[in-house]
This record gives structure tokens, sequence and C-alpha cells, in this order.
């Protein structure tokens, strides 16, 4: 990410990095303008998130600029995602250090392109400055949902079932290993750190029968716990349901407390999964406990009730 090479001023980087990500959308104005007007979709009410990720933080600064990028797009559909949302576009803001020069911004807005095209995405908007230090990214998402039928965290009652997607834990063990301290032959667990998956092929399922959901960002205990906040509920874990890759089911596997161990794997964040609850199992889904009367969450093993050394992460 070596700052040698010379950037245009930010217009001209506006122009040459940013203008063609709108593919031509008429409501982007070319990036001409300092605002972007939205057509209505009728039946539909329009979806806002908003994400942000800083070097160090949520990224390596070893990472190259065009994963970053699309890290940053897909931790943000994963928002879109766990609502039942289809995307539409964003708004960008990039905060570049002078170390991050221009080849790095050209492979940040390839990334950018990359996913673009693959989830049909435009770029309405956004902003960019410099900054001392570290790289600092924020972009804000859309999308669309049937009116009145976004999936929200605040709807789980008595009764639903507890449900996640995928395998929960290789975020965490990703970081680990793209930090060096586990084994990762076939890159898979540094992959599914680095671009994670959003599951937006499961919105219809979502939209369907869940009463709540969330995605799995700062960890599946701590997002089950915001379900179970929102919605004046307990959410019950049953640790041995929890679904793992078999890179995370051999990491657990050599550890010295199974249970410290798995605790971890579902405390650590990064996983990008939907935690849900429905009133019966769901297509795509794991059933991994239920939702009873009370507050918080409660980790069954085996048929004991435990706590956590850890329930997930938190921004200070």
């Amino acid at each position: 990410m070596s700052g040698a090479d010379q950037a245009p001023d930010e217009f001209g980087q506006i122009e040459r990095l940013f203008r063609p990500l709108t593919r031509g959308a008429p409501e982007a104005f070319d990036l001409l303008d300092d605002a972007a007007a939205i057509p209505g979709r009728p039946g539909h009410d329009l979806i806002v998130t908003k994400d942000a990720m800083v070097e160090g933080v949520h990224f390596l600064p070893s990472d190259p600029p065009d994963l970053v990028a699309r890290k940053l797009l897909r931790v943000n559909l994963s928002d879109l995602a766990a609502k039942g949302a289809e995307p539409y576009g964003y708004f960008l803001a990039t905060a570049w250090p002078r170390t991050f020069g221009w080849e790095a911004r050209k492979q940040f807005a390839s990334g950018l392109a990359v996913d673009g095209e693959r989830f049909g995405l435009v770029l309405l908007g956004g902003d960019t400055v410099s900054t001392p230090g570290p790289l600092s990214l924020s972009l804000t998402m859309l999308g669309w949902a049937p009116t009145g039928r976004m999936v929200r965290r605040s709807g789980a009652r008595p009764g639903d079932l507890l449900m996640v997607s995928g395998t929960i834990g290789d975020g965490l063990l990703g970081l680990k290993a793209a930090h060096g301290d586990v084994s990762d032959p076939d890159g898979y667990l540094a992959g599914r750190y680095r671009v994670p998956n959003p599951r937006l092929d499961l919105r219809e399922f979502l939209r369907a029968t869940a009463t709540a959901a969330a995605d799995v960002s700062d960890g599946l205990i701590a997002d089950a716990g915001h379900i179970a906040k929102a919605s004046g509920v307990r959410a019950r874990i049953e640790l041995e349901r929890v679904p793992l890759s078999a890179a995370a089911r051999a990491w657990a596997a050599a550890q010295a407390d199974l249970f410290e161990a798995l605790s971890e794997l579902a405390a650590g964040g990064d996983d990008y999964e939907v935690v849900c609850t429905a009133p019966r199992p769901l297509e795509g889904f794991t059933v991994i406990g239920a939702i009873e009367q009370g507050e918080g969450v409660e980790l069954s093993w085996r048929g004991e009730t435990r706590r956590p050394a850890k329930s997930g992460w938190k921004h200070g």
C-alpha cells in the first residue's frame, strides 16, 4: 500500500475510480452533484443500513485493497440479508492516509467493481477525504423489502426455535489464521475472514417465516442477545448443536477444554451468517436452541446451563 505513486486530486479520483461504479444509474447524476435522487419503488420500503471499517480493527494493514473493498460491501450486504431485503445501491466515504497511494486506491475501486457487478449494486454518492491514518471507510447500503415485511430483531416469542445459517467460528479462526496463529493450509479460514459471504440467498425464507433475525457480526452469542433484548425474551443456545466447519471442529477438538473452545467460537465475530427465530425450522438453517420467557442469553452444554467467559465483540 505504498504512497509513492501520484494520485489525482479529489475530483479526478471520483471521475476515474468511482464514476464507473454508478453503472450509469441516472439517480447518481454521474457523481457530479452533492446528492442522489432515489426514486420510489411501489409496494416496497427503502431499507438503509450503515457499517464502518477501520484498518487494524476490522481488517489487517497487509490485506489486499480489493479484498478490503469487497469486505466493506459484504458486511453491509449481510445486514440487508438479515432484514430480508434486496440490495440496491450504496454511498461510500473514504478517509485515505498518505500511505494508501494511487495504485492501492485503484485496487480498492476494482474490488468494489467486482462485487458491485456480482450483487447488482450501484454507487450513488459519497465523499473522499485525507487522514493522517489509519485507513477508515464508511458505507451506507440501501435495499428494498416488501412494505411492512422487513424482518426486525424484536419479533421473537417464547416457543420459537433459535436457528443459525452456515457455520460459526470461521471468522474468528480466520483472523487467527491471517495472523499465522492457526494452521490454514488451503486458505479457507482466512478467506472466510477477508471475504465473507452475505446470506442474501436466504431472504425469501426469512420474509416468509422468521419472527426475528440479525446478522452474526459481533458473534453468535452477542447477536442472539441483540434479538433477545429487542424482543424481551431469553435465547437459549445448545452449544453442541451449533454448526461448525471441518476446520473449526478440528481446532476445537485440539483444545484442552471443549466447552471453552466452542464458547470461544460462538462468541467470535466476523461470521456474517444469520441468526433467526421462527415457530418452525427454516430451510438453510440449523436449529441451535429456543426462545423462552426471561432475558439475555443462556448457554446449554450437554443438558447443563453454563455461562460463557465471553459474549462477543464490543467496541469501546
